[in-house]
């Protein structure tokens, strides 16, 4: 049989690399690196594989089914959208707008659907929204718009241009970047070596893109805003920076020489973990670069200092006259130039709280770590209905092993997604959208962060099914459900009619249009959608650009170098600063991820689950001799909210004092509808997490700094444990 050949990217993770999809009839039967795709140039990593066996798995819902007692039977859209809207609008009559509550996932910004998700919150007219950002990228998006104006104005790291890489709590030869889209994103850091430069990667772990680098710097988890702080001290007190400069771009300057005069290296060397003269000389080296930036991503993102550590970062590149510089921190121009608008966008930041009155609202939703007690406490406030896009916050979330309990106690319960996870096993009804194989789709969101400007068009390798239904069809016809309407029957279908015509694609194009590049602006040879189709490996618009001052939405039109709010925090930070353990607690957990697992997404998919346990906790070998604990055995590993039994890897890879565990596992639950997921080891560490720890500033959970005990299975109950998901601790 004929084979036909299909460009587009891989859709699992932030990098969208592209590839070559070759099928056979119905088959996919081969996916292999696109070597003109303008940005990956040929680079896959394995999870882009996955991508068939995403399509073909027989565990993927093909159509919308309804809880019946403990299981699932089927039922067509018609009948699932009237039962939604009845059921939504009966909550929404009887308890108020917020008694809905709606989660957003990850995989809602991997394609453009995302435009209908934020439509349908909007309609919702709930307080009560939550997303992956605030588990993901909250203190990053909080200090853009302290510092810059705008929370999408998150500097993008120049990484094909620098002389200077220094990466903090970030693994992007894992991940390909995150904030900073960058496909292949080994093979980049070996041309930064190739051409003369410098690699320095400071981490707990030494990770795989720690072993490409120069140099590691194994700081304390937690210890990366001490050794900011102290770099700081030595570029302002040792007038490595260019005053004149910096006053020009930034305010704040003097603010800020104040508050470091005293964050010495020898003070700082205690808490960061490292000594004075390792910070000493990361600061002079910076300084002394050409060009040089600091790239800090989710390791640091996810502390209680989150948004501490990203203010030190950008701060340090602005002073050292490496912001909106080739080969710094720099702002993408992408297609359509989101943040260009970002300053016009109000970020609500406390304009409500959650119903403790303690985590505050920001960019118009809440953090997720209140989900739980916010469906569970008793009162009139409570949310009552959920809708769940995506995601899988069941194992992505810290919640004290008590969401699975609240979302059983839901009134009504709508999923959109393609499994019956651990999460949407609770939902009344799931809606699952045809494979990303079955649609075409440009990406709005990442060339927002790419370190290259360009636009790629995803073409469908598959006709989707005669009775699938893509991402933003769902959520359009969940739109008409919930919007409050006169004659629902009439004008219900009208709605339905007009937002039939407003694909995803159809907006896109329109904003193309009005964009940078478009025909509005550049003529006959501006970019279009059909032009960027036609391209297999999608359109180079050409290197990053300066162009903050076009961008910047402060006051002053300055970068804020020291905002109140960042400056009281750390001065409380300073205050506390204590390096001693908790309650018994010697060890600090961080997280870790594998190349071929992307939080839970692919644990169905029989060729991502080869080889070993990649769920284990990472131990040092002198902290594992003075416990006892050999490679392999089964350890108990407590907290003070949780315990679960993961088996040990011993690795010298690891700081002594620390242990890694990754997230996004532990799929026996029963009723979970992913087979070969379900017969994988691996417990859920994010029940060893305490919720109620967070960024004070943004709520983010702090879920890489916890403190832990691990201790050898001794007993016949902890060899039993160790087939557990794991439990809460008592009380």
């Amino acid at each position: 049989m004929d084979g036909k050949t299909i460009a587009r990217q891989c859709t699992l993770c932030e990098a969208h690399c592209g590839i070559l999809v070759t099928v056979e009839g119905e088959q996919v039967t081969r996916i292999e690196g696109n070597p003109d795709d303008v940005l990956s140039k040929g680079y896959i990593c394995p999870k882009a594989t996955a991508m068939g066996g995403l399509h073909h798995d027989p565990d993927r819902l093909r159509t919308p089914v309804r809880r019946v007692g403990d299981s699932f039977e089927p039922i067509g859209w018609d009948e699932a959208f009237r039962e939604i809207g009845q059921r939504l609008r009966a909550v929404r009559a009887a308890h108020g707008p917020s008694a809905i509550g709606m989660y957003m996932g990850n995989p809602a910004a991997h394609s453009s659907s995302v435009i209908y998700g934020v439509a349908l919150r909007t309609a919702l007219l709930t307080r009560n929204f939550f997303s992956a950002s605030s588990i993901d990228q909250f203190p990053q998006e909080f200090v853009a718009w302290r510092m810059f104006g705008a929370n999408v104005l998150m500097p993008v790291t120049d990484i094909d241009r620098t002389d200077r890489l220094v990466i903090l709590g970030a693994n992007p030869a894992v991940s390909n970047g995150s904030i900073t889209t960058m496909p292949g994103a080994k093979l980049r850091i070996r041309d930064v070596r190739k051409r003369g430069g410098t690699v320095v990667v400071i981490d707990p772990r030494r990770t795989e893109t720690a072993r490409l680098a120069d140099e590691h710097v194994a700081v304390r988890p937690g210890g990366d805003v001490y050794l900011l702080l102290g770099m700081l001290h030595v570029l302002v007190t040792e007038g490595l920076c260019d005053e004149r400069a910096v006053r020009a771009q930034c305010a704040g300057w003097d603010e800020l020489s104040g508050l470091v005069a005293t964050t010495t290296p020898d003070r700082m060397a205690v808490h960061a973990g490292v000594d004075a003269d390792t910070i000493r000389r990361l600061a002079r080296d910076h300084a002394a670069a050409p060009s040089a930036v600091l790239y800090a991503r989710i390791g640091v993102c996810l502390q209680t200092t989150g948004a501490l550590t990203h203010w030190l970062v950008n701060t340090i590149n602005a002073v050292t006259g490496n912001l909106d510089r080739v080969g710094g921190q720099m702002f993408a121009t992408p297609p359509v130039d989101i943040a260009r608008y970002g300053k016009y966008l109000p970020m609500g930041y406390g304009a409500w709280t959650d119903r403790s009155g303690t985590q505050k609202s920001f960019r118009g939703e809440l953090p997720v770590s209140v989900l739980a007690q916010d469906i569970l406490a008793e009162g009139p406030d409570r949310i009552r209905a959920m809708i769940t896009y995506a995601g899988n916050p069941v194992l992505s979330t810290p919640q004290g092993g008590r969401l699975d309990e609240a979302l059983e106690s839901l009134d009504f319960y709508v999923a959109i997604d393609m499994y019956v996870t651990e999460t949407t096993r609770h939902a009344d009804i799931i809606l699952p959208p045809v494979s990303p194989l079955e649609r075409e789709d440009l990406n709005l969101v990442f060339p927002v962060f790419s370190v290259r400007n360009n636009v790629r068009f995803d073409a469908p390798v598959f006709e989707p099914p005669a009775d699938g239904l893509e991402d933003w069809q769902i959520l359009a016809r969940l739109l008409t459900e919930v919007v409050p309407l006169p004659a629902r029957r009439v004008t219900g279908r009208a709605l339905t009619g007009v937002l039939e015509q407003l694909s995803p694609l159809r907006l896109t194009a329109a904003a193309i249009a009005t964009g940078p590049y478009g025909i509005l602006r550049k003529g006959r040879k501006g970019l279009t959608v059909n032009r960027i189709r036609s391209t297999a490996g999608g359109v180079d618009l050409g290197p990053l650009v300066p162009r903050l001052r076009e961008l910047i939405g402060t006051k002053d039109r300055k970068v804020q170098l020291t905002p109140p709010d960042l400056l009281a925090a750390l001065h409380a930070v300073l205050d506390e600063a204590d390096t001693a353990t908790s309650a018994g607690y010697d060890l600090q957990l961080i997280g870790r991820r594998h190349l071929r697992s992307n939080n839970s997404w692919l644990h169905n998919i029989p060729s991502m689950m080869k080889g070993r346990d990649r769920c284990t906790v990472l131990v040092h070998p002198d902290d594992a001799a003075t416990r006892g604990l050999a490679d392999g055995d089964p350890a108990r590993v407590e907290s003070s909210v949780g315990t679960i039994v993961v088996p040990v890897e011993v690795s010298d890879d690891i700081r002594p004092g620390v242990v890694a565990i990754p997230h996004g596992w532990g799929h026996r639950e029963p009723g979970v509808g992913w087979q070969v997921a379900a017969a994988q080891p691996g417990v859920n560490v994010n029940l060893l997490h305490d919720p109620t720890r967070t960024d004070p500033l943004t709520g983010t959970a702090a879920v890489n700094n916890t403190w832990v005990r691990v201790s050898p299975v001794v007993t016949e109950r902890d060899a039993a444990d160790s087939d557990r998901i794991g439990v809460p601790a008592a009380g």
